[in-house]
């Protein structure tokens, strides 16, 4: 890390050693966020995000320290530890239990062999305390004009602090420290800058991602989204011998509403359905997924639900919709459905074969009469 042995300024290197550390972690996470949704597995991103960020700086932390125990001139990279600490703390949010955080400091002090100094029990404290207020300032100053400001304060602070613990143990020149010092508000600039850009792109891509698998109209998944999960279920399904079932209804004589009372009138009422049956399916189970397949045709994917299983949602849903009135203006729009529900059978060799025999099922609740249910 000196000029004689790298040929180019330590704090080009160090921007470039922190932007790869920083990108790393990106692209393996979203690898990992990547196969928790398509193999459906019950762990939420933000539980994958909390453990693989404090893995992965762990493992960085200790990884750079075994490269320097036992050197006089380790506290060189103390800014890389304190960028990945922060980076953890602020803009992963990570929340670390003190009775967590305090052993791993302490395995950490036992690695290095510095736990038998004074001067490495204060700067634990000192960055114990430097984690748990990054936590707090952004949970409550995150939505603030100044959070900018707080975020370079806190830092400015606690890593003034922490390099005068590192000038107490190594009897560092007060130039060192201030130059070392002026280097991590340099890095803390450059991850604030690098991380929020990464940020927005990611919700960029969210929105753009929402926009494709939504309805626009009715905030339900579309047939692109029933598409790929009704594949990736109907894959388990086979795979583990796990039940899955569909109900299928569409709203009877919709033509009707968009015909008599115009456009709007048959967009409020499929926003009203949609509302109703995501409402019943939210007091339910969240695993079952609700989507519009057509213009008044919705689905809903039981994953794990035999037909049996399914019916005490599915006349649910059924009373709900057919005791709703919707007031359009001055008019009152009574609306009903047909349902028509069946599981997965060995017989269907693709997930079509599935949709196609709940289809038929719908439309022999149609021919009969309409407002029922066929299994």
């Amino acid at each position: 890390m000196t000029w004689t042995s790298w040929q180019i300024s330590p704090f080009v290197t160090s921007m470039f050693f922190i932007l790869g550390m920083l990108a790393l972690y990106w692209l393996t996470f979203n690898g990992l966020s990547y196969l928790i949704r398509t193999r459906h597995l019950k762990i939420s991103i933000d539980t994958a995000n909390n453990w693989y960020g404090v893995i992965y700086m762990i493992v960085f932390v200790f990884g750079i320290q075994l490269l320097v125990i036992g050197n006089k001139d380790s506290w060189q990279f103390m800014n890389f530890q304190l960028t990945a600490m922060i980076f953890c703390a602020y803009f992963l949010n990570i929340r670390v239990p003190y009775y967590t955080f305090f052993p791993i400091v302490i395995v950490y002090m036992l690695f290095n062999e510095s736990i038998g100094y004074w001067e490495s029990w204060g700067q634990a404290i000192t960055l114990a305390l430097f984690f748990f207020t990054l936590n707090t300032i952004r949970t409550k100053f995150q939505d603030s004009r100044w959070v900018f400001a707080i975020y370079i304060a806190v830092g400015a602070l606690f890593g003034g602090w922490l390099w005068c613990w590192m000038q107490l143990k190594f009897n560092l020149s007060w130039r060192s420290i201030t130059l070392e010092w002026l280097y991590l508000m340099s890095f803390e600039c450059l991850l604030y800058a690098y991380v929020s850009m990464l940020s927005q792109d990611s919700e960029s891509k969210l929105q753009l991602a929402k926009f494709a698998s939504h309805d626009a109209l009715t905030q339900t998944e579309n047939f692109a989204a029933y598409t790929g999960a009704v594949q990736a279920l109907f894959t388990k399904s086979q795979h583990q011998h796990q039940p899955l079932s569909m109900m299928m209804f569409d709203i009877d004589h919709f033509k009707i509403f968009n015909d008599t009372y115009g456009h709007l009138a048959g967009d409020r009422v499929l926003q009203q359905v949609a509302m109703v049956v995501q409402t019943v399916i939210n007091e339910n189970d969240p695993a079952i997924k609700l989507y519009r397949t057509g213009g008044e045709e919705f689905n809903i994917l039981f994953p794990g639900y035999t037909v049996a299983d399914t019916q005490s949602v599915v006349t649910q849903i059924f009373l709900a919709i057919n005791h709703q009135e919707i007031l359009f203006g001055d008019h009152q729009l009574e609306i009903s459905i047909s349902v028509g529900v069946s599981d997965l059978t060995v017989s269907d060799a693709t997930p079509l074969d599935f949709y196609n025999r709940v289809d038929k099922k719908l439309y022999q609740s149609k021919r009969n009469g309409r407002m029922q249910i066929t299994y």
